[in-house]
């Protein structure tokens, strides 16, 4: 964008030159002659026009050229007066002695996130590369950092293709793994553990940059999927009972968010992954004890989230198009493609986003589930309830939990006993226009990790 701003600005420019060039020649080019007439002479009088029948008709000619050329200039000047606003309009791009910048300076309480995207051996990384360049609003603020494993050619030659305006690195170590003889069908998830661990260690460590969102080759991302983090990056700092930010919700398919609400977020004690931004702190913490396999079910566990909290979105922004992988597919065909995409910008950054803090949205939440009315799933499937607002259903082991869950559609799998999307026990999402709350007995403490 900044490039585009300074083309037009050297091009109009350019073309205010021209047209002064232009004028100056054109006036040159277009003025009748006067002769001079018989009385000049030694006697130092003024040289006169010339006076008989065709001087009078010369002197009409003059006149009728001279408003011409005035009529032109009138016009011209005009087309002046558009081309200076058009350079005055991006003055903000221009520093001192009129010179312009090479880069602009950066806005105000907006920190430089770089993007790691995580490839391997999909072509298809072009789709998800080509949303994020077309939504990103500043390459100084948001560096796009590609690392590939795998060394697969095709792939590589896709990210190269895009020059300076992605990075590319290479996972220099493509050997197997060593494992035990029973994992040897997961040796690609203990390659994408140690390729995670190389990337991170590259840009929050090699490069040295304070934060990172990371996304997989398969992602595609909203439009307002770079707003989203850049407002959530100052309260990821601030409050320690947060330790990542994620794009993700986890029941966020068709019919199971409130299309209504595309700038509702959620605290969550399930760890969502899929389009997420981590601060190096945590990494620093992470790092020494990196799994060998399974990093996303590992950071799930009790040991690492420590009570912490994520941030995730009503309405995903991010989608997975990527139905081939180690996972083989899990879920996606009857569950990961219905997601819904986010498709509405909100000005995150604008918006007062302090109800996310840890006091104040425990409190105000838990009020929330437990004020709506208890009501039973036949209840529900019978359309017994009544009114608009939302409802209460109750679970008291895994068991009821996963009855319900499968029942109402949403995610029935827990990690270390943590629902998806769950927070304090609370699955919160829409079926047929009304909201549910799927939570444990009032007086909820703790989860338990053998639910799994």
């Amino acid at each position: 964008m900044f490039f585009k701003r300074g083309s037009l600005i050297i091009c109009g420019a350019f073309l205010f030159v021209s047209w002064n060039a232009v004028l100056v020649l054109l006036l040159l080019g277009r003025t009748p002659p006067i002769t001079p007439g018989a009385g000049g002479g030694p006697g130092g009088e003024e040289p006169g026009v010339e006076l008989g029948a065709e001087g009078g008709a010369e002197i009409g000619d003059v006149v009728a050229g001279v408003l011409r050329m005035a009529d032109t200039f009138e016009k011209e000047l005009e087309e002046q007066k558009k081309i200076l606003r058009v350079i005055q309009s991006h003055r903000s791009l221009w520093g001192g002695g009129g010179r312009l910048q090479a880069t602009p300076s950066l806005p105000p309480a907006m920190a430089v996130i770089p993007v790691l995207v995580m490839a391997c051996n999909r072509p298809t990384v072009k789709r998800c590369l080509d949303r994020l360049l077309e939504y990103r609003p500043s390459a100084q603020l948001h560096p796009i950092i590609v690392s590939q494993d795998c060394g697969h050619v095709e792939t590589a030659e896709v990210i190269r293709s895009y020059g300076n305006q992605v990075t590319h690195l290479q996972q220099p170590d493509l050997s197997d793994v060593a494992v035990r003889s029973e994992h040897r069908k997961f040796q690609g998830y203990y390659k994408i553990s140690r390729h995670y661990r190389w990337a991170l260690g590259q840009v929050l460590r090699t490069i040295g940059h304070e934060a990172v969102i990371i996304v997989e080759d398969d992602l595609e991302v909203a439009p307002d999927f770079f707003e989203y983090f850049q407002a959530l990056y100052p309260l990821l700092q601030g409050d320690p009972s947060l330790w990542c930010v994620s794009a993700w919700n986890d029941n966020g398919r068709e019919g199971y968010v409130d299309p209504g609400q595309a700038a509702l977020l959620y605290r969550t004690d399930f760890f969502p992954g899929l389009g997420w931004m981590m601060l190096r702190q945590l990494w620093d913490e992470l790092e020494p004890k990196w799994p060998a396999a399974f990093w996303d079910d590992w950071m799930r566990q009790p040991e690492q989230r420590r009570d912490r909290a994520c941030i995730r979105p009503e309405i995903s922004r991010t989608l997975t198009f990527g139905r081939k992988g180690v996972s083989l597919g899990q879920f996606y065909d009857s569950y990961l493609r219905f997601i819904k995409l986010n498709s509405q910008f909100v000005p995150f950054t604008t918006l007062d986003l302090a109800y996310l803090q840890n006091d104040a949205y425990s409190v105000h939440y838990d009020k929330e589930v437990y004020a709506a009315p208890l009501v039973s799933y036949e209840m529900l499937k019978q359309g017994q309830v009544t009114g608009a607002g939302p409802v209460r259903l109750q679970y008291s082991s895994k068991e009821s939990f996963k009855r319900l869950a499968r029942s109402l559609g949403v995610m029935e799998d827990l990690k270390s006993g943590v629902p998806r999307t769950g927070y304090r026990g609370v699955v919160s999402f829409m079926t047929r226009g009304q909201r549910i709350y799927l939570a444990p007995p009032p007086g909820w403490s703790h989860y338990d990790p053998t639910w799994s």
